[in-house]
């Protein structure tokens, strides 16, 4: 299954975001959950792509057993980071074998100890030119981008940045999912500023419930979110107490999620750390208007 004929038939999808553990017992506890999940019915999982080779096989037998034993359609990410042009063929060679049709293209991040990304000599600089070469390998994947409602942080300004992204998408991407935002407005402002340039591909939001003050500052620290001063001063003032942290960012996610399917999103992509009980809190709330949205 193809994921952007899923989201032009139902839109808007559901869909979850997982990374392959470091060990066999993760992975034992990663399967409990997407089992706990497959009740929801989500359109498709993607499964993240360590940097520096940590967790990249790894990636790929999940992805490979996620597609033949779930029954559900997995998304899996490549990036550039630390490849050639030929082991990028060969990857994507093999994911093509495993009858996987669906691959997120991304530049990625540099490796723990790199403060700044550098393409192999016969490797890929920018996303674009990785998912330039996908779909000239195989054309009749399903190729996902990533973008930044609030700019990329390593773009020279927002102009700059949507210029990339139409790069990206002139290659050959399908559809965007958005890095992680609290602020609906800003999807909003974003959603209209690609329209204005020509990017009319479907965009789903990119959602991760607070469940921690320390974390979600880490998280938004590296990719350039902001967290709306209300927000931020609620959950700072309960900061010692998780219980109080978890029900603040799971009710504001979920008035996010009710927002955006009231507003048109193509669809939403929960970012759950390998957990599950926010994500299926927040679905209770949303269902229906998820159903009759997409007709289902």
């Amino acid at each position: 299954m193809r994921i952007i004929d899923e989201i032009w038939d139902r839109s808007p999808t559901l869909s979850f975001e997982f990374f392959p553990p470091q060990d066999d017992i993760g992975f034992w506890d990663l399967y409990r959950t997407i089992e706990s999940l497959k009740p929801l019915s989500p359109s498709y999982v993607s499964v993240t792509y360590g940097a520096g080779g940590g967790t990249r096989k790894k990636t790929l037998e999940l992805v490979a057993r996620i597609k033949r034993d779930s029954g559900i359609e997995p998304l899996a990410h490549l990036t550039c980071v630390e490849h050639t042009r030929v082991e990028i063929a060969e990857i994507v060679d093999n994911l093509k074998n495993n009858r996987v049709e669906n691959i997120l293209g991304l530049r990625g991040d540099p490796p723990e100890g790199k403060g700044k990304f550098e393409p192999m000599p016969d490797g890929f600089a920018h996303a674009s030119d990785l998912i330039e070469f996908i779909r000239d390998r195989h054309p009749g994947l399903c190729l996902g981008g990533a973008c930044h409602p609030e700019t990329h942080p390593e773009a020279a300004g927002p102009e700059a940045d949507l210029e990339n992204l139409k790069r990206k998408v002139d290659a050959g991407v399908n559809f965007l999912i958005t890095q992680l935002f609290f602020n609906n407005d800003d999807f909003y402002r974003f959603r209209d500023r690609c329209a204005e340039a020509g990017v009319f591909v479907p965009l789903v939001a990119g959602i991760m419930p607070i469940l921690s003050v320390k974390q979600i500052k880490r998280f938004t620290g590296m990719c350039g979110a902001g967290i709306p001063a209300d927000l931020l001063s609620k959950i700072e003032a309960v900061e010692d107490d998780p219980d109080a942290v978890r029900h603040l960012g799971v009710l504001h996610a979920t008035e996010q999620c009710q927002d955006l399917i009231e507003n048109g999103v193509g669809g939403l992509h929960f970012y759950t750390l390998n957990r599950s009980t926010a994500t299926r809190a927040i679905f209770q709330q949303i269902k229906s208007r998820l159903e009759v949205k997409a007709g289902r």
